[in-house]
Order: C-alpha cells, then sequence, then structure tokens
C-alpha cells in the first residue's frame, strides 16, 4: 500500500535519511521516497498509515 504524507519540517537530505531509516526499522522492505523541495514522503510499505506517521513523528518530525 502507498502512502504520501505532507512533512513541513523536511529540511535537508539528513532529515531525509533519518525519517528513511526510522521507517526501515519497522518494515526493512518498504520503499521510501522523500521529497525534500515537496516536503512529502512517500511510502510503498504494509504499514499502516498511522504507523508510518507514528514512525516519522519518532524523528522530531510533523505530519501535517
Amino acid at each position: 500500500m502507498s502512502t504520501t504524507l505532507k512533512v513541513p519540517s523536511i529540511k535537508c537530505e539528513g532529515c531525509a535519511d533519518t525519517i528513511t531509516k526510522e521507517i526501515k526499522v519497522h518494515d526493512k522492505n518498504a520503499d521510501v521516497k522523500v521529497d525534500i523541495t515537496e516536503k512529502t514522503v512517500e511510502v510503498d510499505s504494509a504499514l499502516s498509515e498511522a504507523s508510518i506517521r507514528q514512525a516519522i513523528t519518532a524523528t522530531g518530525h510533523d505530519v501535517a
């Protein structure tokens, strides 16, 4: 299932790496694409949207 979330606090590649790594802790096979310019995170994973949101907020970022 593919989920796209707006994450306004994404500022740099470091943010993208942190978010990607945290999501992959919960689903190592997740396909994560972070668009720094658009401030979006697209995740293709078996994880629920709520789980993805929790993983992103665990990194200190807010999901809009």
